[in-house]
């Protein structure tokens, strides 16, 4: 460590792997407005906060398969917190939130743009659950859009109204990875409905794969253009987090059974 430089702490390296996992590798500079916010209110340069997030890279699988190298001097600090992380996504990535939300002088709900007054009429127990679905829905929506450079990965649709981040592990069946960017596509809502049926899925090599149930109706014109015609088509892949391939077997082998 050079004179005069002080020690990452664990909130600071929490708050910094927070901001990576919304940021592409080509995003990663001194001059991103995100990395000179988080720089202004940990009281570090924008030029550290990069070369941190750089060390980041270097730790990552996907970006290492695409031969894409950060620095190579990541701290015993960073690796535990990037294993922290990647292991227990949803409670460290919310963790993160909370300190960002803290530094600001504000809650999470109120960065998400979530109003409590819509929910004063439910029980508190209720108004608790609602408010945390939604926070929930809205990060993960974030996340999910943004890996997918906010575009349906069938399509290539880009207008965010038409665009629903979708959970290949069911939201209700899987607690641990609501947040998790590896369990999400982006779609148009039609692909999401149908995806959520077991309609259509995405195989392992990352192409499209459609229900026989479709063929019996080809001649219908939606049909053909909408489902017929993507079979076997290979998905718009994302920037940064691939599916887990344990979550696509899951959803393929009970597409496969219906």
């Amino acid at each position: 460590m050079k004179q005069g430089q002080t020690l990452w702490t664990k909130d600071e390296l929490t708050l910094a792997i927070n901001l990576y996992s919304k940021l592409l590798f080509g995003q990663i500079h001194q001059g991103n407005p995100l990395i000179k916010e988080l720089a202004a209110l940990i009281g570090r340069t924008p030029g550290s906060v990069a070369y941190k997030l750089v060390n980041f890279a270097s730790l990552d699988p996907v970006l290492k398969q695409h031969g894409i190298k950060g620095m190579s001097n990541a701290s015993k600090l960073d690796r535990e917190i990037w294993d922290e992380y990647m292991h227990r996504w949803d409670e460290k990535y919310m963790e993160g939130e909370v300190l960002l939300a803290q530094k600001k002088h504000t809650t999470v709900e109120k960065l998400y743009a979530i109003n409590l007054d819509e929910y004063q009429e439910e029980g508190w127990r209720e108004a608790i659950r609602s408010v945390k679905l939604r926070l929930n829905q809205s990060i993960f929506r974030d996340v999910v859009l943004s890996n997918y450079n906010n575009q349906c990965c069938v399509t290539g649709v880009a207008i965010p109204g038409l665009l629903v981040a979708s959970h290949i592990a069911p939201w209700s069946k899987d607690k641990g990875n609501r947040l998790n960017p590896h369990n999400g596509f982006a779609f148009i809502a039609l692909y999401d409905k149908a995806f959520d049926k077991h309609m259509i899925t995405i195989t392992e090599d990352f192409k499209v794969k459609v229900s026989t149930k479709f063929y019996d109706q080809k001649d219908v014109k939606a049909i053909k253009q909408n489902f017929i015609d993507i079979d076997g088509q290979q998905i718009i892949e994302p920037k940064k987090f691939y599916p887990k391939a344990e979550f696509l077997k899951m959803h393929n082998d009970i597409f496969a059974n219906r």
